[in-house]
């Protein structure tokens, strides 16, 4: 056996790191070049009065005079979309008039761009913080005369429009994604190539080797001026993750030497990293929130992990309400995270949000459509909401994360339940274990129930835990669905059941929490999960984690310390969790 050695590696920038870009122009302002892209006569572009997001990294050679970067005009009147830069301002421009104009546009730097409207509101964001006002957007956002979209210019002397206004500099990974609000608030820059949602209609500027490169079928077509003038051409300069990655760097440095606690391997073969590639190393954040500690109804604390680095948790902001038993499960994109319903002397059915990436308090989102104390999951879309306080009821309920607003009706459990947990992939959601009313709260339950995420409908027998439990937690990655610890007749569990969410049929014996443990909360970056430890009634303050796609015991984090740090009372139980990398994320 030999030592895995990352002190130097040569032509690794990560697997999902950024590799390509497109050049426009000579640097010089002279040649007239861009790409056009056919849009057919589908309504890919046409937005109507619905969300959409254009976002791009760009890296601008400093000239005056216009400079387009998306223009799907067929003429200046019409009303769609027109993104462009004159001298060092950049301006969303809809239906003939300028609609936000942003702050200076930096020069010789690579700057990620993002236009976002969502709930009729339209921002502008530069490198993850909103520039310019917000504009209240009722345009109702048309489809463009066919062949009429253009990338580095009005269209040239082939388009639609007069030639000029060419860009001089590089774009790399445009993305535009039709009814999809990628952003609402400030977020971090996405550090890695941007893929293909299923709301993406164009996604290009994005290979080495490839100008022409388009990833959902549309046709990408190099143009130039003249005669005179170069084509674009595609680069290898990009931004090569924000974060500063270099093909030479100490790839120990950017995302560690250690796999999930693998540091050896056959000297003579290859080495893989177990459970997945390495975009997935040193990633994700998990924010805890709230919590009961006796003799108190709840507190409104929240505290942060960095999900693959063990160590103790950190301050992120508060709650608006001091409240515990929150809707058991993770309902979180990979930027926005929910705390929604719980108890607080009585149930509850607000919702709060936050944005994962960014310390801060919680805001209101909306409400859930009954008060909840139970089970929820979400495929970073949509968060689905189901199980009650006493008396129990059967209601299914869901939210767009993205968008605030209340819950709106999902379907029926099985039966009423509460104080179940559930898992999630990108497609379907898995609800487990429980408790109702019928003959008494203390009927207990190993059943589980699944639901289709993206569409509505009643939930579906799916198999039986490995034993009857309830207040235990749920987590997952895309594949794999765990239920860990929890309350049997009488007593705490440590008992991880894991499930194929693909697959129906019963949980299997994965091992152990290090301590018997209920009301327990959990977040996870769908490579390692990290679950609360609050072994009631004397709440302690631990934190331990699993390896998804292996089995066997936890092994200790950290320490979740929240307000009752001279106590050690942990977050208590049920707290609220949410993660920015949970579930169907890859």
């Amino acid at each position: 056996m030999g030592i895995l050695r990352t002190d130097r590696v040569t032509g690794l920038g990560g697997a999902n790191a950024i590799t390509g870009s497109t050049f426009f122009g000579n640097g010089n302002g002279t040649a007239g070049n861009y790409l056009r892209i056919e849009t057919g006569t589908t309504d890919d572009f046409a937005f109507g009065t619905g969300d959409f997001t254009i976002e791009f990294w760009f890296n601008r050679i400093a000239l005056s005079g216009q400079q387009h970067f998306y223009d799907f005009r067929g003429d200046t009147n019409t009303n769609t979309v027109l993104v462009y830069m004159s001298s060092n301002v950049m301006y969303y421009f809809g239906n003939g008039s300028g609609r936000i104009t942003s702050g200076t546009v930096p020069s010789g730097e690579w700057v990620h761009f993002a236009l976002v409207r969502s709930s009729a509101s339209t921002k502008m964001y530069f490198n993850g913080t909103q520039t310019g006002s917000t504009y209240s957007d009722s345009l109702n956002l048309v489809s463009p005369p066919e062949g009429s979209g253009f990338i580095g210019s009005n269209g040239g002397t082939d388009g639609i429009l007069p030639s000029g206004s060419y860009l001089s500099g590089h774009i790399s990974n445009f993305r535009v994604q039709k009814g999809k609000a990628e952003y609402t608030a400030d977020f971090t820059p996405p550090t890695h190539r941007l893929e293909k949602t299923p709301e993406t209609v164009l996604l290009t500027c994005n290979s080495s080797g490839n100008v022409s490169n388009e990833e959902t079928g549309k046709v990408v077509i190099p143009e130039r001026d003249t005669l005179n003038d170069a084509f674009p051409v595609a680069s290898t300069f990009t931004p090569n993750s924000p974060v500063g990655f270099s093909t030479t760097t100490d790839v120990g440095t950017q995302f560690g030497s250690t796999f999930d606690g693998v540091t050896t391997f056959d000297s003579q073969a290859y080495f893989v990293p177990p459970g997945g590639n390495t975009r997935e190393r040193n990633r994700g954040r998990g924010v805890l929130g709230g919590g009961y500690v006796h003799p108190s109804t709840g507190h409104n604390t929240m505290m942060y992990i960095e999900i693959q680095t063990q160590g103790n948790a950190q301050d992120f902001g508060d709650l608006g309400t001091a409240r515990s038993y929150f809707v058991a499960g993770q309902t979180s994109s990979s930027t926005r995270g929910l705390s929604s319903a719980g108890w607080s002397g009585s149930g509850i059915n607000t919702i709060e949000f936050i944005t994962i990436a960014n310390t801060s308090n919680a805001t209101d989102f909306g409400d859930t459509s009954i008060a909840r104390m139970s089970g929820a999951l979400s495929n970073q879309t949509r968060a689905v909401h189901a199980g009650t306080v006493s008396p129990f009821s059967n209601v299914i309920d869901f939210v767009t994360i993205a968008t605030t607003g209340d819950a709106q009706n999902f379907g029926d459990l099985v039966e009423p339940q509460s104080l179940f947990a559930g898992a999630s992939s990108s497609t379907r959601g898995v609800f487990g274990g429980g408790r109702n009313n019928t003959p008494s709260e203390n009927t207990l339950h190993n059943t589980m129930q699944f639901i289709t995420i993206a569409s509505t409908g009643d939930a579906q027998d799916f198999g039986d835990l490995s034993a009857t439990r309830y207040g235990h937690t749920g987590f997952s990655s895309p594949t794999r669905g765990i239920f860990a610890g929890g309350y049997l007749s009488p007593g705490q569990t440590a008992t991880i059941d894991f499930f194929t969410i693909a697959t129906l049929g019963n949980a299997l014996d994965f091992g152990d929490l290090g301590t018997a443990n209920g009301y327990c909360g959990s977040v996870t970056n769908s490579t390692r999960g990290v679950v609360t430890i609050n072994d009631a009634p004397n709440y302690t303050n631990a934190l331990e984690f699993i390896t998804i796609a292996t089995t066997g015991d936890a092994k200790d984090f950290g320490d979740a310390d929240p307000s009752g740090s001279s106590t050690g009372k942990g977050m208590g139980d049920f707290p609220s969790c949410m993660s920015d990398s949970h579930g169907g994320l890859s």
